[in-house]
């Protein structure tokens, strides 16, 4: 009688879950669900703002991204996708999406004065324009924020003596207050607490200082302002919108300003200023072409791009020169005490870059500069561009050569020597050996490196930032500095002291990303070029 030994039979892996494409380790399974707990965390996390804002375009994207990542590491099949989905979200998050963002914004006005929808431009003219007329009702007024205190938006406790009665006031209008809800000393008096609501401290106060002149409640009668910091009085509009003929009059001086729906502003009638505040739109390439057609912009554009590509070949090839020829030097195997002169070159590169940018602008200090002290002068190294230019060139060449010392070093090293050997044994000199046989093929091993150091420099915002700012600056165009790079005037443009505009900085960004990608692209055709030393 014989018996049958038939293995048993195998167990059937399931369809989809946490073990579906194999893992088996409790280990492996505790960080897969470690993992996509994370994910749901954060998913749940983004999606809050996305509900309060009404933005079902973001919010369906996350949604769409969470399922396909829970599918991905829960199905045995896409097994690629699970070493390429995060690399890929993270290039989407990071690379992509801002330079869509920075692309599109270049095509809109967007900036100080125009960052929302006509409707809210016309409730910040009206709430502006508020002033107290007789009669006014007067708050005793705390200052809160609905959430944190340093970006929160603005609210007003209110309390009115004369009815005993409390309010909250936010930008959608003015609500009472339930008993309970709020802590007060007396009836009517200043509200100290609030539920879901941050009080603020002086501190507080004065940094949202800008906010709170700017905060007005809407109301029937017109809108809530502040009075100081403890006072608000419900005041009427001076200037109000008419919707019959899309227009803002002013009902002091009866001064009309019509909507204009191509530059987001409302436009005077008389040809005056436009208003300050107007609304976001599209205005096509009217930022691209305001570069070549605005004479002041146009001259100051082309001045600075001449300077940014001086300012990027002139510090890559003065380093690259000098970093050369120690490296050379060092490398001679019969020079005593190699290792100390390297650690010496080295040492400057082991510094903070921005530490010592502030270093050496006090180094170029008229008064008490080391500069001027050594050289028994009284120059004003960043008073005038020439100046501003030789110093900004000499810390960057101090920066930088200690770099290309190190990598140069490492190239020569690489190279064998009997290529030079052997053009000595035909007759080559020292020099025309180096030139025709180890220069070239340092230039096959560094060129990609000199491309990358170029486009590092020709956006090398702490280099001119740290040192000179950008300037100095023509009477007649503070935006626009003689020493300005594209990064540093794109910078001034969007967060300059002078109202920001974020639309055109987008666009100079723009042409800096074109003006880099062309020149890396024949750079490195040029580089295909030298490997054919090889």
């Amino acid at each position: 009688m014989s018996h049958s030994s038939a293995p048993p039979p195998e167990r059937s892996r399931p369809r989809f879950g946490l073990g579906a494409d194999g893992t088996s380790s409790p280990l492996m399974l505790l960080v897969k669900i470690a993992g996509l707990a994370i994910v749901a965390a954060i998913a749940v996390w983004a999606a809050m703002p996305l509900l309060r804002t009404d933005n079902w375009v973001g919010l369906a994207i996350l949604v769409a991204v969470t399922a396909l990542a829970f599918y991905v590491y829960l199905s045995p099949r896409p097994v690629p996708l699970k070493y390429l989905l995060p690399g890929t979200l993270f290039l989407i998050a990071f690379q992509i999406v801002p330079v869509v963002y920075t692309v599109s914004t270049a095509f809109t006005n967007f900036g100080d004065g125009h960052r929302g929808s006509k409707e809210q431009a016309i409730t910040a003219i009206e709430g502006a324009s508020v002033k107290q007329v007789p009669d006014s009702t007067i708050y005793t007024l705390t200052l809160a924020t609905d959430g944190d205190p340093a970006t929160g938006d603005i609210v007003f406790l209110l309390a009115d003596p004369s009815t005993q009665e409390s309010f909250v006031g936010t930008a959608d209008g003015l609500e009472q207050l339930d008993d309970g809800t709020f802590e007060s000393p007396t009836p009517g008096g200043k509200i100290t607490e609030a539920d879901g609501y941050t009080v603020l401290t002086v501190p507080q106060v004065n940094a949202r200082q800008t906010d709170i002149q700017e905060f007005s409640v809407p109301t029937d009668a017109g809108a809530i302002k502040s009075q100081g910091l403890s006072a608000a009085f419900e005041g009427a509009p001076q200037q109000s919108y008419d919707t019959g003929c899309d227009c803002v009059t002013d009902a002091t001086s009866g001064n009309t300003w019509t909507a204009d729906d191509s530059s987001g502003s409302f436009v005077s009638d008389d040809g005056g200023r436009a208003l300050a505040q107007g609304w976001k739109v599209g205005v096509g390439f009217d930022n691209f072409t305001r570069v070549l057609t605005n004479d002041t912009i146009r001259s100051s554009f082309l001045r600075i791009v001449v300077w940014n590509f001086a300012f990027a070949i002139g510090t890559v090839v003065i380093c690259f020169a000098l970093g050369l020829l120690v490296a050379v030097a060092l490398n001679n195997p019969l020079l005593k005490g190699r290792t100390l002169y390297r650690s010496l070159i080295i040492l400057p590169y082991t510094m903070p870059s921005v530490a010592m940018y502030l270093v050496w602008r006090e180094m170029f200090n008229t008064d008490f500069g080391l500069m001027n002290r050594l050289l028994g002068t009284d120059i004003n190294w960043f008073g005038t561009t020439a100046s501003s230019m030789f110093a900004i060139f000499l810390i960057q060449l101090w920066l930088g050569y200690n770099y290309m010392f190190l990598v140069i070093t490492g190239a020569l090293q690489s190279i064998s020597t009997d290529l030079v050997e052997a053009a000595g044994v035909d007759g080559a000199k020292p020099f025309y050996a180096f030139r025709t046989i180890t220069f070239p093929l340092l230039l096959v091993a560094l060129a990609p490196l000199l491309i990358t150091s170029f486009a590092f420099n020709f956006n090398n915002f702490p280099a001119i930032f740290l040192t000179s700012q950008g300037g100095p600056f023509p009477p007649d165009n503070p935006s626009a500095g003689g020493t300005d790079l594209l990064i540093t005037y794109t910078y001034r443009l969007a967060f300059g002291g002078s109202g920001a505009d974020y639309g055109f900085a987008a666009a100079i960004s723009v042409f800096i990303f074109l003006i880099v990608a062309v020149v890396s692209i024949i750079g490195f055709r040029r580089t295909q070029a030298l490997e054919e030393i090889n």
